[in-house]
């Protein structure tokens, strides 16, 4: 049994107890006044999502995925993340993947009992085949939530490694994972709602993880997303904007090259910066595992 008095989370926040009687404005101020607090909570826990991007960057690298588990708002912002990489990075859809307790249907509306159940947890990731190169990162405001206990339990039988993601101090979670990171932000502005300040906490680490990784990836050159794939007419022009702001030449020639590199980002900038022809940058960017830094300065060196 959950005691909800326990959790930080959970707590009366005594600055917003008026907030059904002010102004909207004085009542907007009180949640960004909340909201403030939210960056500094997850800057305490820089080492531990710095630590966690490095073991999910080595695991990436050899051929393991990125899975986000949780229930309601938890297992909907790991649904978030993972959708935006593919299009954010260039990355197959199966490489970071969220699961939410309920299914599909739990996206959009509440599907009752399906956190409650460690058993569903264990069968949603035998169908997506998890195994001990994978790596879970269990997401829970409380950290009690046994969908999320029992999916961290079952991938640490597996030899997987574990990350936690809460919002509560010693929580369950935290003591089921490898490593836990738990920016703790104090009672929400509406009792209880952890959509608010625990989802913006949530929402920020794993920012930082998916966007950590790809860079360790070399999914990124300088701050610049190299790897997106060029699939609508408005990432057709990012990809000329990015190119453009990589090396310094016209929108007519970061067409030209891109069209000649079928919009293969990384490989127009190669191209352009060292001079290569289109067959030796292919080369040079797959001996250097993509990572364009490296290529330019191999190309460069010789």
């Amino acid at each position: 049994m959950i005691n909800l008095e326990e959790l930080v989370t959970e707590g009366i926040n005594q600055n917003t107890s008026s907030i059904d009687k002010v102004s909207t404005t004085e009542m907007v101020k009180m949640i960004n006044d909340e909201d403030k607090k939210i960056a500094y909570a997850v800057e305490k826990e820089i080492p531990n999502i710095a630590k966690a991007i490095d073991i999910i960057a080595e695991k990436l690298s050899d051929g393991g995925r990125l899975i986000y588990i949780g229930a309601g708002t938890s297992g909907r912002i790991g649904i978030l993340d993972a959708s935006e990489c593919p299009p954010t990075f260039g990355v197959e859809p199966t490489l970071v993947q969220g699961l939410i307790a309920g299914g599909n249907k739990a996206i959009f509306e509440s599907v009752e009992g399906a956190e409650d159940n460690k058993d569903y947890a264990i069968k949603d990731l035998k169908e997506i085949n998890f195994s001990s190169k994978d790596i879970l990162v269990g997401l829970a405001a409380s950290g009690r939530t046994p969908y999320t206990i029992g999916a961290l339990e079952y991938a640490n039988e597996l030899g997987s490694f574990t990350i936690a993601v809460t919002c509560n101090p010693n929580s369950l979670l935290s003591n089921t994972a490898k490593l836990s990171i738990s920016p703790i932000v104090g009672p929400e502005v509406i009792s209880g709602s952890t959509r608010l300040k625990a989802g913006t906490a949530q929402k920020m680490v794993l920012n930082m993880l998916s966007t950590g990784t790809m860079v360790k990836l070399g999914k990124v050159y300088e701050n610049l997303m190299v790897d997106l794939r060029a699939q609508n007419q408005k990432l057709v022009e990012r990809t000329k904007k990015i190119v453009c702001q990589a090396t310094g030449v016209s929108k007519e020639k970061a067409s030209q090259v891109l069209e000649e590199t079928d919009y293969d980002v990384k490989l127009a900038i190669l191209l352009i910066k060292t001079g290569l022809n289109l067959e030796k940058g292919k080369d040079i960017l797959k001996e250097n595992n993509g990572y364009l830094s490296k290529a330019i300065e191999q190309a460069i060196s010789k």
